[in-house]
């Protein structure tokens, strides 16, 4: 168990309440600190006693002042953690600042119109770039392409599709049927 807890302490930033319980863990075992040397008061008064409790208190009192020195430590190491954390954040929100005033300041300039129309009877969607005929025919203006809505597409497993707005089945070759009739369409030029 005790290997597991070093692997996890290794890893894990210093956590307070743990090393304050394995402190009161060796406490019991050692009696050193504070409580040992007050243990070892009650001893005889010969000079072995006095020499071994001198050792002893010698002993405490340097655990005393490494505990005090590890302990000073780990908050300098957690309060130097905390500072930059918060620099840290102090400089994204700032950079956050400056991308929002600076998106502010550009304005898009010569903005299409969402819809543009044409005396033929012809529009286009700038927003979404479909050009729809006078009868209904939509093509889209980047591939000129015919364009059909994706929501309205039934894909087969040979690679032919089915429009069903307009009830029309393309096949992987190109050619197109009219399910309704099941008549090939004609495309002219």
């Amino acid at each position: 168990m005790s290997s597991v807890r070093l692997a996890s302490r290794a890893v894990a930033p210093p956590n307070w309440l743990d090393e304050a319980y394995t402190s009161i863990e060796a406490a019991k075992k050692n009696n050193g600190g504070l409580m040992g040397m007050l243990e070892s008061a009650r001893g005889g008064n010969s000079i072995k006693a006095f020499l071994k409790r001198s050792a002893t208190n010698a002993n405490n009192m340097a655990l005393i002042t490494q505990n005090g020195i590890d302990n000073a430590g780990a908050l300098i190491s957690q309060m130097a953690q905390q500072n930059i954390e918060r620099k840290n954040a102090e400089a994204m929100k700032k950079v956050m600042a400056d991308l929002t005033e600076s998106r502010n300041r550009v304005k898009p300039e010569n903005v299409l119109d969402p819809i543009i129309y044409f005396n033929d009877g012809s529009t286009i969607d700038t927003a979404n770039n479909i050009r729809t005929t006078p009868n209904g025919t939509q093509y889209d203006t980047v591939t000129g392409a015919l364009y059909v809505d994706p929501l309205s597409i039934v894909q087969m497993a040979n690679g032919a599709y089915l429009d069903t707005k307009n009830n029309i089945m393309t096949m992987s070759d190109g050619a197109r049927i009219d399910i309704n009739t099941g008549l090939k369409i004609e495309v002219k030029a």
